[in-house]
């Protein structure tokens, strides 16, 4: 290979092949391959039971895999666990703060657990609390802060050992839109330094603002694989038309308007239509004496992306 082509080849920090885990006769991750390039956003999407956390654990070096094979950092997590988890910074889905302690002080017992000299922490918490917005707070316990506060203290202490690797469970779970939105600029800001960040969500809007490449999972298999965009381009027609009819006649009109459309979903409480022109597609339908009590034309969505894929939505 030459030094040309080495350049343009990003490092792979992650690297999987035929990964597969099995409780029993279930199989949780079946036989997946995939790759984590170095300084990459790269997130896995989802339902509950699709094989996401599996994966996760066995990236953490915490869980064992049945079959196939996996790097992290160019080293085995049988073989060489402790040396990949200490290159690995871990955001929970639930916080686990010590609430107890003040701010400054969960990053400081923190930092202690990794082993670091006392000189190098005190020098880290101020920077980790200026990332953090936290100033304010470093001598106020961690049970009278904000959820939004609490998660940025979170991703704040899975930082102090500078993490190479950062994994993020659900990040922003519970949270209100303006904490949501703090916290994705956190993220954005620890890309631009280099950090690798690994995410697991359920939110079509995170995934798309934080990630530059997607797997989508189901059921343990991966079901594709590209940048959000690229899965919206592939899977989804350019506009979707949401429509309401009302629980009994949503169903009622499916096979009219499967017609008239190149494809549809109904859903509980409404049915999409996909077309490359919603706005006539609209009108169509209220000309067939169909009157929809609410309607909607907007974008496509990862959401659309995982109906098509999947048959279901994403949170179920």
């Amino acid at each position: 290979m030459s030094a040309a082509d080495s350049q343009a080849t990003p490092e792979a920090l992650i690297l999987a092949k035929g990964l597969r885990k099995e409780y029993g006769d279930f199989t949780a991750v079946d036989g997946i391959d995939f790759r984590v390039n170095r300084s990459e956003s790269f997130g896995f999407l989802g339902p509950n039971g699709a094989g996401k956390s599996t994966t996760m654990r066995i990236i953490a070096a915490t869980l064992t895999r049945t079959s196939g094979e996996i790097t992290i950092l160019g080293k085995d997590p049988e073989i060489s666990g402790p040396e990949i988890r200490a290159h690995l910074g871990v955001v929970p889905q639930q916080d686990n703060l010590d609430n107890a302690l003040t701010v400054e002080d969960n990053l400081y017992v923190y930092g202690r657990y990794f082993g670091l000299s006392k000189k190098f922490i005190r020098n880290k918490i101020e920077e980790l609390l200026a990332f953090a917005q936290l100033e304010e707070k470093r001598s106020v316990k961690v049970e009278a802060l904000s959820g939004g506060m609490k998660r940025r203290l979170t991703i704040a202490r899975a930082l102090v050992s500078e993490p190479e690797i950062l994994m993020l469970d659900e990040p922003t779970t519970g949270l209100d839109p303006q904490a949501r939105h703090i916290l994705w600029d956190r993220l954005f800001r620890l890309k631009e330094q280099g950090v690798t960040l690994l995410i697991t969500t359920h939110y079509m809007d995170e995934a798309e603002q934080l990630c530059d490449r997607l797997m989508v999972m189901d059921k343990g298999k991966i079901m594709a694989e590209d940048s959000p965009a690229g899965l919206i381009k592939k899977y989804s027609t350019k506009e979707v038309l949401e429509v309401r009819f009302g629980a009994d006649r949503n169903a009622q009109y499916a096979d009219q308007l499967r017609g008239m459309c190149e494809r549809i979903e109904v859903l509980p409480d409404r049915v999409l239509m996909y077309s490359h022109d919603c706005e006539a597609l609209l009108h169509e339908v209220v000309s067939k004496g169909m009157h929809p009590t609410t309607s909607l034309v907007r974008r496509s969505s990862l959401e659309d992306v995982f109906l098509r894929l999947t048959g279901r939505s994403l949170v179920e």
